[in-house]
């Protein structure tokens, strides 16, 4: 069974330390993307909330650090994103390569204006 958290920042410092400051830019950079939003634990991981409803998670595995769902869109925006899907339409971003930040503000906005 999953672990239980109260909050975003209990499941951050319950992370090893070489992935907590990943996984603090990822919840500041998806915090950031769009006016507004706010999170919770929801499913055992962080959502990020646009009024009140769940827009994006994120989680951390042991090979990288998810984002998702990771919305369809023009062409420009599948190249873009294509290095990084993964199964259950999920970005998969290793913890051991650079992470695309401009990316993820980019899927962040994108998810928002398809669900707008």
């Amino acid at each position: 069974m999953a672990p239980k958290f109260a909050s975003v920042e209990e499941y951050i410092d319950a992370l090893p330390a070489e992935q907590q400051e990943i996984t603090r830019e990822m919840r500041r950079t998806v915090l950031a993307a769009l006016p507004n939003t706010g999170e919770k634990i929801s499913y055992s991981i962080p959502a990020v909330t646009v009024d009140g409803s769940v827009l994006v998670y994120y989680a951390a595995w042991k090979k990288f650090i998810s984002l998702y769902p990771a919305p369809r869109a023009d062409d420009d925006f599948e190249r873009a994103v294509a290095p990084y899907r993964g199964a259950k339409d999920a970005l998969q971003f290793r913890w051991n390569q650079p992470i695309p930040w401009d990316l993820i503000t980019r899927v962040v906005r994108v998810m928002h204006d398809q669900r707008s």
